[in-house]
C-alpha cells in the first residue's frame, strides 16, 4: 500500500473531481456505475483508506463505543463484550474494549483517553467506588452506561443484576442442603457486586434465624483463580473447617476448588461449593461447579443498545433507564445433597 495516499492522489488517478471521490465513498448511489467503478477500481489500487478521524471530527461524531471492564481475563466479561459488539455490529458501529484490571487509576487514564478520542459513548463496569472518577467523566459531553452496576436513572442508563438475590440464592441452597453455616469468599469490599452478594447470603441465613457470626468471611485482593487458590488454603487452616463455600465469583470457586482437592478434601462430600457467573469452565470443572447464572451477553447487549438509542437520530426521545435483571441458580454436583 503506498503511504500517505490521500483523496486527491485518488481523484487525480481517476480523472474525476474530489467531491465525485467524496461522493462514491459516502453517497455512491449519487454517481454514475462507470464512475463509480473507476473511482473504486482506484481507490483498491492505491490502498487508500479513508481518514476516519477526521471525518468523525468534522461530523461531531464517533463510530466508536468504548467498553471498559474490570478484568478481560474473566469469561464473564468476555461474554459481556460479546453481547455488547453484537449490538453495535447491527448499528454499523465497532467496540473498542479496554481493560482497568480492578484499578482506580488505570479506571481513570482508560477515561481521560475516551475523552481525547471523543468516542461516541461508553460502556463501563466501574472499579473506583468512591465515584471520583465517574463525576469528572460526567463533565464531558459523552453519554454512558454502566453495566453490572446500579446507578439511579435519573444520572444514567444502567444495566446490572440483582446481585443481593444472587447472594440470597447461593446461600439459601446450601442452607437448604442442611449446612448450618456458609463461608463466603469474596474479592476487595470495595466492588459493589461483593458486598451485594455478601448481603444476600446474611439475608438467607437470617431467614434461619442464623446471625452474622454464621457467615464466615474470607476477602483477596483480586477476583481470580490464583486469589482462589490462596482464599482455599485458608479454609484448609480454619477451624472447624467449613463445610458450605460460596464464592463472589466462578474463578475465585476454580481456585478454591483445586485448593480443596490438592489437600485430598472431596467436594461436594466434605465441603459443598457454589461459584458465581456460571461461566463457561463452570460446567466443565472436574467436579461441575454449582453456580449462580448471571445473563452477560444479555447484559452487554441491552447496555449498547441504551447507549446507541442515547447517541443516534433519535437521542431526543431517549430516556434514562435503570434495568435490574434478575440471577438463576444452576446446581451442579458441587453442591449434591448432604444428609441432615
Amino acid at each position: 500500500m503506498a503511504p500517505g495516499v490521500g483523496i486527491k492522489e485518488v481523484a487525480r488517478e481517476a480523472g474525476v473531481s474530489v467531491g465525485t471521490v467524496s461522493n462514491v465513498i459516502n453517497r455512491p448511489e449519487s454517481v454514475s456505475e462507470a464512475t463509480r467503478d473507476r473511482v473504486l477500481s482506484t481507490i483498491e489500487r492505491l490502498g487508500y483508506v479513508r481518514q476516519e478521524s477526521a471525518r468523525q471530527l468534522r461530523a461531531g461524531r464517533s463510530r466508536i463505543i468504548a467498553l471498559l471492564v474490570l478484568d478481560m481475563a474473566n469469561p464473564f466479561f468476555v461474554d459481556v463484550a460479546s453481547g455488547a459488539e453484537r449490538a453495535a455490529r447491527e448499528a454499523g458501529l465497532g467496540v473498542m474494549v479496554c481493560n482497568s484490571a480492578q484499578s482506580p487509576e488505570e479506571e481513570a487514564d482508560y477515561l481521560g483517553l475516551f475523552a481525547e478520542q471523543r468516542v461516541r459513548g461508553v460502556l463501563m463496569t466501574p472499579a473506583d467506588m468512591t465515584g471520583r472518577n465517574l463525576a469528572s467523566f460526567r463533565r464531558q459531553p459523552i453519554p454512558f452506561v454502566l453495566v453490572d452496576r446500579v446507578l439511579p436513572s435519573a444520572e444514567g442508563c444502567s444495566v446490572s443484576v440483582d446481585d443481593v438475590t444472587g447472594g440470597e440464592l447461593a446461600a439459601r441452597h446450601l442452607l437448604d442442603l442442611g449446612h448450618r453455616g456458609v463461608a463466603y469468599v469474596s474479592g476487595p469490599m470495595r466492588l459493589a457486586q461483593c458486598r451485594d452478594r455478601r448481603e444476600g447470603a446474611l439475608r438467607a441465613l437470617r431467614e434461619r434465624g442464623l446471625g452474622e457470626s454464621a457467615l464466615r468471611h474470607v476477602e483477596v485482593e483480586r477476583l481470580d483463580v490464583t486469589s482462589g487458590r490462596d482464599a482455599g488454603a485458608r479454609l484448609l487452616g480454619m477451624s472447624p473447617r467449613p463445610t458450605a463455600v460460596f464464592c463472589a465469583n466462578d474463578l475465585l470457586a476454580l481456585g478454591v476448588l483445586q485448593s480443596l482437592y490438592g489437600a485430598g478434601v472431596s467436594v461436594p462430600g466434605e465441603v459443598a461449593l457454589v461459584g458465581y457467573d456460571d461461566i463457561e469452565f463452570a460446567a466443565a470443572a472436574a467436579v461441575p461447579l454449582t453456580s449462580v447464572r448471571q445473563p452477560a451477553f444479555r447484559m452487554g447487549r441491552m447496555a449498547a443498545e441504551l447507549l446507541i438509542e442515547e447517541t443516534g437520530e433519535r437521542a431526543a426521545d431517549h430516556r434514562h433507564q435503570r434495568i435490574v435483571l434478575q440471577p438463576e441458580l444452576v446446581v451442579r454436583g458441587s453442591s449434591l445433597v448432604r444428609s441432615r
